[in-house]
């Protein structure tokens, strides 16, 4: 099947590593441009971008989710490169300062630690990069974006107040344009990962871990980041001609 997408101008934010990094490749594999975008890993982010083949084929781009200026300074040097973007994958993240099992209760928590990461590290710098990119993709006619959420959004855990709480609004956000900009062709989906066998995971999770929550999965295993960048590239693509406006965890049935 010929999923559309030689030649395409696909921005992944958050491109280096994990599923960001699977799904930079995966684009690539169909013969997409990609630029990556970075936030502290400058030099894996030129080395993988060179290896696709340099500024023709894939641009390094730096990128501070949380920092306004940044977001619009990496959407301008996509455009002044190669003159837009016809796929947005909004895959950076921004994690607090502590991990959940080292968090007091919320009520304890100070604003400052988790205001951030609501905010402009995990819903205001999305969005600003959807409206930035989107006039372009109106006048197109056909572009596809894909916004990259969380199962905590759904479920849950202690700790993920904050955080759930702003990969929920990417689907409000999502909802809403895809009633405005589906009808002009561009498509806007929301792809939610369960916990996911990152190399980030591996290294923070035991096994033991890792194995017991792969058994309270329906599938018996847990998503790697191929099978997001999979399932992010085929709503990306020509392949998808209808599905805009939803909610797709991609965590084996869980």
């Amino acid at each position: 099947m010929d999923l559309g997408l030689t030649g395409k101008r696909v921005l992944v934010t958050g491109g280096t590593r994990g599923i960001g990094r699977a799904t930079t490749l995966a684009f690539a594999a169909e013969g997409a441009r990609v630029a990556l975008t970075y936030h502290s890993s400058a030099a894996e982010a030129t080395t993988l971008a060179k290896e696709l083949g340099g500024p023709e084929r894939a641009l390094a781009v730096p990128y501070d989710l949380t920092d306004l200026a940044s977001v619009e300074a990496a959407v301008r040097t996509v455009e002044a490169e190669w003159g837009g973007v016809d796929v947005l994958v909004a895959n950076a993240v921004r994690w607090g300062t502590r991990p959940p099992d080292q968090l007091p209760p919320f009520q304890d928590m100070p604003l400052e630690e988790w205001l951030p990461v609501l905010r402009r590290g995990n819903l205001e710098g999305h969005i600003r990069t959807v409206q930035l990119v989107l006039g372009g993709m109106r006048e197109r006619g056909w572009d596809r974006i894909a916004l990259i959420s969380s199962n905590l959004a759904r479920d849950g855990m202690p700790g993920s107040e904050f955080y759930g709480a702003a990969k929920a609004g990417l689907l409000g956000f999502a909802r809403g344009l895809a009633w405005d900009a589906s009808p002009d062709g561009v498509l806007v989906n929301v792809v939610a990962p369960g916990l996911t066998l990152t190399e980030r995971a591996r290294t923070a999770l035991p096994r033991t871990v890792l194995d017991r929550e792969a058994g309270f999965t329906p599938s018996r295993r847990l998503s790697t980041p191929d099978d997001l960048a999979h399932t992010i590239v085929f709503l990306c693509s020509a392949a998808n001609g209808n599905i805009t406006g939803e909610y797709i965890s991609v965590a084996g049935g869980r």
